[in-house]
């Protein structure tokens, strides 16, 4: 908005010296330029405060697009399942997030490693924190922990979904998101001070936090448990275990496309705020910019991935397609705001290519991953965090961030800020290796990982969750069930004397 509107009683009355009740009239005056500014102050909020629900919203319909992803990506016989653990990721995520996550992320003021106020949103709101916040932050929370059931699909015991996912939105994830997005997180951009590199780590809208974290967590959920039953031979050849419906796919696909654009854009988390005053030039050009860029880096990883498998397999298949798209999307998280949408098509079109490559790795070391999650929001993510340390402009950067942090390598910006977005690289696969990795294996000792075999073989719907999620028989197939047999009439013979039935 505006600059403020400041008004002296005292020096407006000498400027109506001579005028009858020139105080009184100066302070009546006053009041209203006061009643203005409040106004403008109110206004700004309300404006803001809604632009981040909305993108909350938009976050949090995302679980809707990660639900028809996964049912469409497993086997008709484990639909319920996957389902059923979307549901849970959000409302478990959601209680523990409300306890602990939003403290131990943003309960500032606090040191670099961890947050440690606003447990269970005591004192809460406050002039920097306010429950918009808390609900846009929760739905990237549970976003984290929807990637990482698409690793461990169709094997994992419901017990075991509970309690990672849980300790995931509740502990892991929200000390990553201090590090990187708090004002107190020791590599943080948003410091003032102390920068690491003199930068800090520019991960806009999660690159690193939340794709880099899900996938970690799903790889080692996924090597422990090892591979499903029959995805590769007893030659150790790989065996397409397809998912069964393309169409939920396409549909989750186009759902999470639509979300995203909440959670790039929506991670200014304000909208009304000028670059220079009275201009048509803001950071609201920066939320359109951002949509931008973020659209480009997923159409050109989706047509990279067209023809680049066309050329590998020799088929144009619709399901590479859409994870092609989805890293896209994942890689240029990270630097979303701060690139030019030139440089988001070579960022979408590595990605592609980034996939394709994690693919062939995981087969050849017999890693079974039913939603390639580990390889698109891990790796596509990791190669996010880089592409933004080489394409980050200056300008933009300057913008979004602070006036004379180092930008990207290929822009003249030097090394600095790629040796940061290095170290959260590694920092982040410690971390999550060090905290998951653990997890996971404990469940797996204590028999609470993966289901046994014979569920396994007929199907979690049916052996852990009372029935299939679709209808297999028909009308007449109930009815027989129920003792009514019905016959075909067939038309009667003129030359007959007696009908058939």
């Amino acid at each position: 908005m505006a600059a403020a509107l400041n008004c002296s009683a005292t020096e407006l009355g000498l400027r109506l010296a001579g005028a009858s009740n020139s105080t009184a009239a100066a302070n009546y005056i006053c009041g209203l330029f006061d009643e203005v500014q409040y106004n403008f102050t109110d206004a700004t909020n309300a404006i803001n405060t809604t632009y981040l629900l909305f993108s909350a919203y938009l976050v949090f319909a995302m679980q809707l697009g990660f639900a028809m992803l996964c049912a469409g990506s497993v086997r008709a016989k484990n639909t319920m399942n996957i389902m059923l653990t979307n549901v849970l990721d959000a409302a478990a995520g959601g209680l523990f997030y409300y306890l602990f996550g939003y403290a131990f992320a943003f309960g500032g003021p606090s040191n670099g490693f961890i947050g440690h106020h606003f447990f269970a949103m005591h004192s809460f709101p406050t002039e920097g924190q306010d429950y918009s916040n808390f609900m846009y932050q929760w739905a990237f929370a549970i976003a984290a922990a929807g990637i990482t059931s698409g690793s461990i699909a169709e094997r994992t015991q419901f017990v075991a979904y509970l309690i990672y996912s849980s300790f995931l939105t509740g502990f892991v994830y929200p000390v990553v998101s201090h590090w990187f997005w708090s004002a107190d997180g020791w590599a943080s951009a948003f410091k003032t001070s102390d920068l690491l590199f003199g930068s800090g780590v520019i991960d806009f809208a999660g690159s690193g936090v939340v794709h880099l974290v899900g996938g970690v967590a799903g790889l080692w959920g996924a090597i422990i448990e090892g591979p499903r039953i029959g995805r590769y031979d007893h030659a150790g050849r790989s065996v397409a275990l397809r998912g069964h419906s393309a169409s939920l796919v396409v549909l989750g696909t186009f759902m999470l496309w639509f979300g995203w654009y909440g959670f790039n854009p929506g991670s200014f988390l304000q909208i009304l705020k000028p670059y220079n005053t009275g201009n048509y030039y803001g950071q609201w050009t920066a939320v359109g910019r951002t949509a931008v860029t973020t659209t480009l880096a997923g159409c050109s990883a989706a047509l990279t991935t067209l023809f680049g498998k066309r050329l590998l397999s020799g088929h144009w298949n619709v399901l590479d397609v859409c994870n092609g798209l989805l890293g896209g999307f994942a890689a240029i998280t990270a630097g979303c705001s701060v690139v030019e949408p030139w440089a988001a098509i070579i960022c979408g079109f590595v990605a592609a290519w980034v996939l394709i490559g994690c693919n062939k790795i995981a087969e050849k070391f017999k890693y079974d991953d039913p939603l390639e999650a580990a390889q698109l929001h891990g790796g596509c993510g990791a190669w996010g965090i880089i592409f933004t340390a080489l394409f980050a402009k200056k300008r933009y950067v300057h913008e979004v961030y602070a006036v004379g942090r180092p930008y990207g390598l290929f822009m003249g910006g030097g090394g600095k800020l790629l040796a940061a977005h290095i170290i959260q690289i590694l920092v982040i696969v410690g971390w999550v290796s060090a905290t998951m990795g653990p997890l996971f294996y404990v469940l797996h000792r204590l028999k609470l990982l993966r289901i046994s075999a014979e569920d396994e073989m007929a199907g979690m719907d049916l052996t852990r969750h009372g029935g299939f999620a679709y209808a297999y028989q028909d009308d007449d197939d109930q009815m027989k069930k129920h003792g009514i047999m019905m016959t075909k009439v067939e038309p009667t013979n003129k030359n007959d004397s007696s009908p058939n039935v």
